[in-house]
């Protein structure tokens, strides 16, 4: 394995307008690492996102994947494949469930693909949505359709942005349970914002507190909750910070 980080971003600035620039002015994340990224709504989690998936450029500054740059807007198909990044409003594709979490493995040209789908959606319980047409499905079942489309492809990284945002508790659970049992099985990284505190705290070996475009705190996620070095940090974890 690599000693390299599976990421490194160096004074990187990215402004949408006027009002708002996420600055991270040095971030590093390791292989098989799973980071929590908490932060009110517009403090710049979707945005860092983005930039890790390679699906926006930094204005300044460099994040660089598995030590090649990701600034490149012709990235290489095989660093495309590595990286997954599931949106809090997913689209799905025109057709069945099925033919939706069956859509990546196809165009790699997989094995046993059947069994594979089969296998995750049944892990999800979306067996008996895979015939229904993806454009009647509900806000947490297209959430869950496209969770289970980006599993069964198996990336390096998977980022997550507010994946169970639509989801009841017991779906919650379940899609926790399920991305663990599956980093601790592939070994992959996962970079997942949420407004959860708990969630945060029950999945990631580190987190961090993004607030107007700047990382508060990222510390271990024991350290993070229990004796954060921030005093804002402390607020939000105890609820006492209102946007």
């Amino acid at each position: 394995m690599s000693d390299v980080p599976l990421y490194q971003l160096k004074e990187v600035q990215k402004s949408h307008g006027a009002a708002f620039t996420l600055h991270i002015p040095t971030l590093t994340i390791e292989r098989g690492e799973v980071i929590g990224l908490l932060g009110p709504t517009g403090a710049g989690k979707s945005t860092l996102l983005g930039l890790l998936a390679g699906l926006e450029s930094p204005d300044t500054g460099e994040v660089r994947f598995d030590g090649g740059s990701l600034n490149s807007a012709d990235l290489p198909l095989k660093t495309i494949r590595r990286i997954t990044l599931v949106h809090q409003r997913p689209l799905l594709l025109a057709g069945t469930v099925r033919f939706n979490v069956e859509y990546g493995l196809r165009l790699r040209n997989a094995k046993g693909i059947s069994q594979i789908v089969d296998a995750m959606l049944d892990r999800l319980g979306l067996l008996k949505l895979a015939s229904q047409s993806a454009r009647t499905l509900s806000g947490g079942q297209t959430q869950l359709v496209a969770l289970a489309r980006a599993l069964v492809i198996e990336p390096d990284i998977l980022l997550l942005d507010e994946p169970t945002a639509n989801l009841d508790p017991a779906h919650v659970a379940l899609v926790e349970d399920t991305i663990q049992e599956r980093q601790r099985d592939r070994g992959m990284s996962i970079v997942w914002a949420t407004h959860n505190l708990f969630q945060a705290r029950r999945v990631a070996t580190r987190t961090g507190l993004l607030l107007n475009g700047q990382l508060a705190e990222f510390a271990p996620s024991t350290e993070f909750f229990e004796r954060p070095a921030d005093p804002r940090t402390a607020d939000f974890v105890q609820g006492r910070m209102i946007y």
